[in-house]
């Protein structure tokens, strides 16, 4: 198993993040974004390690049934809602919190909500254009699912930020938006996303929703994270598994897309696309080999990388590879890859196994 890829996931470095964020939310409760597997990090054991959060969100129903089959009992927000009758009755059978974006959902809380008492957030579309309610039809979806019967326990407000990793003048108009659309409602809002949280426009709201952040990842281009304080909570990391003598001239890996332009040592490491590395990446992206980086080199394989170490000191068959995590951030590896680090972590493949610390 040593010698395996594997994503070590560091639940103290979650726990840390969680109560960075909350340094930051001024007092706002947390709702700790787990979609996606937990951003690839296992859905369950991070729901666990974080069971300080205030509640979770997810996407989907399933993901919501599987928190609490294994024993999640806060707050869970299925954040694209239900859209069937069966669904409806399974979230409210299991107690989770309905976001409803849609007047059909409205409708099917009408029709087919008839004595499930469930705690419902009203999406507002404040220039996402994604999902959520437009201003002006605010009003009347508050009035239908007030008057619903049974009364739903609760009725929150909420919105996303589209661009408050980089304008804070669109986060600006967004919340003038949000606060135009909510006047005159006593409910409780919910606002802030990763970005959000650590940006520098204040966006308030009794909830925030981070979940980039909570991995240990930066939502911002310019800002890593350890200047957010943040600690990476996944290492993607693998071994050396051959070490080759590529003469000046020869290519490396399919398509010949790389030539060693000297005598060179390449090290291949059994990490691919198959286990979640995009094929494109391209030459020179870093890797670490025994903590010391070094850049890939021809185009990646299902199941393998070739490393250039020939600048490096011994190399052999077991030598550790990082791909991201701990000492070589996935943001900067998502950069290389001309994608954002959301990606790469939740693309990681179900054949990597996750190893706990």
């Amino acid at each position: 198993m040593s010698r395996l890829i594997r994503a070590v996931i560091d639940t103290g470095a979650l726990r840390h993040n969680l109560e960075t964020i909350r340094a930051r939310a001024g007092g706002a409760r947390i709702l700790a974004v787990v979609k996606a597997n937990a951003y690839g990090h296992g859905l369950v054991q991070t729901a666990l390690a974080l069971a300080r959060a205030d509640g979770f969100a997810v996407a989907r129903l399933e993901e919501g049934i599987t928190l609490r089959e294994h024993g999640v009992s806060g707050p869970v927000v299925l954040l694209e809602g239900v859209f069937t009758a069966e669904q409806l009755r399974e979230a409210a059978r299991h107690g989770l919190e309905l976001v409803v974006h849609d007047a059909l959902q409205v409708h099917l809380l009408e029709a087919d909500g008839a004595g499930q008492r469930l705690r419902l957030w009203l999406k507002i579309d404040t220039g996402m254009n994604r999902l959520g309610f437009r201003a002006r039809e605010v009003p009347e979806a508050l009035r239908r699912l007030e008057r619903l019967s049974p009364p739903p326990l609760e009725v929150r407000l909420m919105t996303h930020l589209a661009r408050a990793d980089d304008s804070p003048e669109m986060t600006r108009r967004q919340l003038e938006r949000f606060r135009e659309a909510t006047r005159g409602h006593a409910c409780a809002t919910s606002i802030a996303n990763s970005a959000g949280v650590f940006g520098e426009t204040p966006v308030g709201g009794e909830w925030v929703r981070p979940g980039l952040a909570l991995y240990g990842a930066s939502p911002f281009a310019s800002r890593p994270a350890e200047a957010l304080n943040l600690r990476p909570a996944m290492t993607l990391t693998t071994s050396v598994i051959a070490v080759r003598h590529v003469p000046r001239g020869e290519t490396v890996g399919y398509g010949g897309a790389w030539r060693a332009e000297r005598d060179s040592r390449i090290a291949i490491a059994a990490a691919g696309y198959g286990d979640g590395l995009p094929r494109g990446l391209p030459n020179g992206t870093p890797v670490l080999v025994d903590g010391r980086r070094a850049p890939l080199c021809g185009r990646v394989s299902m199941d393998m990388i070739a490393v250039d170490v020939t600048e490096l000191g011994p190399v052999a068959v077991g030598t550790p590879v990082v791909l991201w995590g701990e000492g070589l951030a996935v943001e900067e590896v998502a950069r290389w890859a001309g994608t954002v680090a959301y990606e790469l972590l939740c693309g990681v493949s179900q054949r990597v196994p996750l190893e706990l610390r």
